[in-house]
Order: C-alpha cells, then structure tokens, then sequence
C-alpha cells in the first residue's frame, strides 16, 4: 500500500474515527484504525457499538489494508510538520514521511477487524447540521445512565407529518426538541432511539453547515455527513410514552428570564456539594422567586424578578437537574408551569413556536 496525503486531512480524518475506537480489547486490531487504500482513501474505528468511517482526499499509488494502532498513528500524525504524508507499507511494516521527519511502525491484519455493519435502509430524514447539533446538545444532559432500563441510555427520534422530535428521560426530567426536518424518505411516521454515547460523537462530527442524513436500517442507524460516516446499533424496547409524561393543564404560570434565574441558582447552589446535598426551596410569589437552601456550612438565599403571579407555591428542586434545563433552553424568556408542590414542573419557550419542553421533577422538602 502507498499514498501521498495533506497532513492536515490525514490528522483531521485520524481524530474523528479515532474516537470510535475502543480503549481496550482482548483483540488488538480493534484498538486500531483500518486504514484501506482503494478507489478512495478511507480510515475506520468501530468498538462493536459504534463505528465512524471517514474518506480522505489522497494521492494512492498503490492498493492495500492494514490496522494501525489509533493511539500512536495518530500522535506520530498529530505532530508531523505541516506537509504532504507519504505513507508506504510492506507487509505488516509501516513506514510514514512527512518533512524531514520519518516513522518505521509495526501494523496489525486488516482480517482481524471487525467487519462495519451495513445499514439497510428503511426510512431516512435529511437535516441540518448546526439544527441536529443544537437538537441532541439541548437534550442529551438528560438521557439516562441507569442500565436496568436500556432503551432509556439512549434519545427517542421521532418522524411524523411535522418534522423530528428528540426526547430523552432519565426517571428525573425530560428535556424534548422538536424542528422541521428537510426532507424525509419510507413511511409516513417513524422512531428509533439511538445509544447516548453515539449521539454524543454526532455532534462533535456535525461541525459544519452542511445537511446530515439520517437512516433507519432493522438493527442500526447511518448518520452520513460529507466524507464522515458514523454507524451506531438501535436500542431496543419501549420508550416512556412522553405524551402522556407531560402535564399541560397546569395552574400555576409565570414567565423567567432565563439567565437571571439561572445566576440566582448559581449563587444559592455555592453551598451545596455531592457531600453536602440539599435541595433549593423555591417560593413562587407574585412578581417574585425566593430561592432558598440550607447545609452544615451554612445557607444561602437569592431572589429573582418574575412576570405573574405564582401564588406562593413552595416548590424543592435538585438545583443540577434544574440548571441543566436552563442552561439547554434554547430561548431568553421561559414559561414555568406548575400544578402543586408535589408535581413536576414544565419549562416552555415564552413566545413564539413551541419548538422545546423540559421537565423537572421536584424533591419534597422537609418542613421548616
């Protein structure tokens, strides 16, 4: 195998499927990167969950296949001097000049890497980059890490007549996106969920501006964009029917800015640790929130300016759970709903079209 390659490509090519590759294996070619030189030059990394293959533009003077350790491959890549790579292979020796610099490696049998599923294609959507970006980061924070219930490990993609909805549930919220998609291909209404880990290598790979295709295979799901290619299996089982999760006939309503709420909780939270845990309480009063928490080194207490009245409801929160929401609300102005003390609260956009929903459950407090 021979070719000539930008380093900055080849580098660039190297980190992304690297980032597939697994940690540790009992089988050593799957702590490398199939590199296969053919019509294209293409790089590979797949731990048995998740595979990425990207396609480099490169000069291939002669075929070939070999793994090489992701690890070293991409540091000796990482820190050759900006200039063309020429890679050349002979057996399972390696031999890499870029520059004055030169690497003589030992590579590993292409046969023992694990073959990348193919994705037959059932149903497909074509989205936006910079919109399923901000889509999974907006909600990811809340996909569960509980394995005694799988399918919640992972966000719920959701196709119908008015574009895609990602939800994800943890037992403790539920952060959901909804936006148009660009085009659709298969049935009219279709789902999948795909694995929290894979979803969170879509949006490093989904640096650009280009479109993403999505597909739907019986097993796996392709997210396909430009040269890079990311390959992730489905999970299985029955999602939380979130329809029905979310209370809309609440009584309680008022309206918060975002970043105000947000540096209140900041403060009163500087008290509160993992070993000194307690909840915020919370009085929605009218035009008012008192935030107030307590723990052995001390308390603390804030109060934001809000829109309407809240009635008094006293209300405990975990103060992560609920800055997470903030954080990801995808909007300057946020509507609070409520019902009681005991019931969760719902977190919509003020204005404009309802394109998010989270929901946080509360904490009971103890009696003052």
């Amino acid at each position: 195998m021979k070719f000539s390659c930008e380093k900055a490509l080849l580098s660039a090519a190297v980190s992304v499927t690297s980032r597939a590759v697994a940690a540790k294996s009992s089988i050593p070619a799957m702590e490398g990167i199939l590199i296969e030189a053919g019509a294209t030059l293409r790089l590979t990394g797949y731990n048995l969950e998740t595979g990425i293959q990207a396609t480099v533009p490169a000069e291939i003077t002669e075929g070939g296949s070999l793994v090489l350790s992701a690890r070293l491959f991409g540091e000796i890549v990482r820190k050759m001097p900006d200039d063309v790579v020429v890679f050349s292979s002979q057996g399972y020796t390696v031999n890499i000049k870029c520059g004055l610099s030169e690497f003589n490696i030992l590579g590993t049998d292409p046969e023992e890497f694990p073959e990348l599923p193919s994705v037959d294609q059932q149903n497909a959507l074509t989205i936006r980059q910079p919109v399923l970006r901000s889509m999974i980061g907006q909600t990811l924070f809340a996909v569960s890490d509980n394995e005694s219930r799988p399918i919640h490990t992972g966000s719920l993609f959701e196709v119908d007549g008015t574009g895609l909805t990602v939800v994800s549930v943890d037992g403790y919220r539920l952060a959901l996106r909804h936006e148009a998609v660009e085009e659709k291909k298969g049935v009219e209404d279709f789902s999948f969920v795909v694995p929290g880990s894979a979803l969170s290598e879509v949006e490093k790979i989904c640096s650009g501006e280009e479109e993403v295709t999505v597909t739907q295979g019986a097993r796996h799901i392709m997210f396909q964009t430009g040269d890079t290619v990311l390959v992730c299996r489905r999970l299985e089982g029955d999602f939380l029917a979130y329809k029905n999760a979310i209370p809309r006939n609440n009584t309680v309503k008022v309206e918060v800015e975002a970043r105000a709420l947000l540096a209140s909780i900041d403060r009163v939270s500087l008290i509160i640790s993992e070993k000194l845990k307690s909840p915020l309480r919370c009085v929605f009063g009218d035009g008012v929130v008192d935030i107030t928490t307590k723990t052995a080194i001390g308390d603390a207490a804030d109060r934001c300016v809000i829109s309407g009245d809240g009635g008094g409801l006293e209300i405990g929160f975990n103060n992560k759970y609920l800055m997470d929401a903030l954080k990801a609300a995808p909007a300057d102005k946020l509507r609070m709903e409520f019902t009681s003390g005991v019931a969760p609260c719902v977190i919509l956009p003020a204005e404009g079209e309802e394109n998010f929903v989270y929901m946080v459950l509360p904490v009971r407090l103890k009696a003052n």
